[in-house]
C-alpha cells in the first residue's frame, strides 16, 4: 500500500509567502472539495469539510441523526468518496458535530431612546475626551434616536 498523498501540505511557495496564504488556499480546497462531498453524504444536511490529513477526511455536520448514520455507513461512504480525485487514498471519515448557526438576538433595549440626563452627560464627557474618535462617537452616541 502506497504512502497516502497530502494535498493540502504546506509547499516551498507557501512557506515564503507565509501562512495566510496557505490556509487560504487550505480553506479554498475544503470549500471546493465540501461541494464535491455534498451530493454523496446522508441528506438533507450541510455537510463541510474541516481537515484531510494522512488518509482521514474530517467533516461536520449539524443534524446528530445524520451525522451516527454517517459512522454506521462510513465502510459504504469511504468507496464512494475515494472515487474522488484527489480523496483516491481515503481510508476513514471523522464526523463532529457542529454547533447551529442561530442570528444574533436583538436586545428590545437597545433600540430605546437614552434618557436627556444620561444624554447630556455624554456630551459633557466627550469634551474631556482627548482622544477625537472616542469624542466623536460619545456624541453620535449622544444624539442618537429611535
Amino acid at each position: 500500500m502506497s504512502e497516502p498523498v497530502n494535498v493540502f501540505g504546506q509547499t516551498s511557495q507557501h512557506l515564503k509567502t507565509g501562512n495566510l496564504t496557505f490556509l487560504s488556499s487550505q480553506v479554498a480546497a475544503w470549500q471546493k472539495l465540501s461541494k464535491l462531498i455534498q451530493p454523496i453524504l446522508p441528506q438533507p444536511e450541510h455537510w463541510q469539510v474541516v481537515c484531510y490529513e494522512n488518509g482521514t477526511l474530517t467533516i461536520t455536520g449539524e443534524n446528530q441523526a445524520m451525522i451516527s448514520q454517517l459512522g454506521y455507513l462510513q465502510k459504504q461512504y469511504v468507496q464512494q468518496l475515494s472515487q474522488i480525485s484527489g480523496l483516491e487514498h481515503l481510508q476513514k471519515i471523522q464526523v463532529r458535530l457542529r454547533s447551529k448557526t442561530q442570528a444574533p438576538v436583538k436586545n428590545p433595549n437597545c433600540s430605546r431612546q437614552l434618557q436627556a440626563e444620561t444624554q447630556d452627560m455624554l456630551r459633557d464627557a466627550a469634551c474631556f475626551v482627548s482622544d477625537p474618535k472616542l469624542s466623536q462617537a460619545m456624541l453620535r452616541l449622544a444624539s442618537k434616536k429611535k
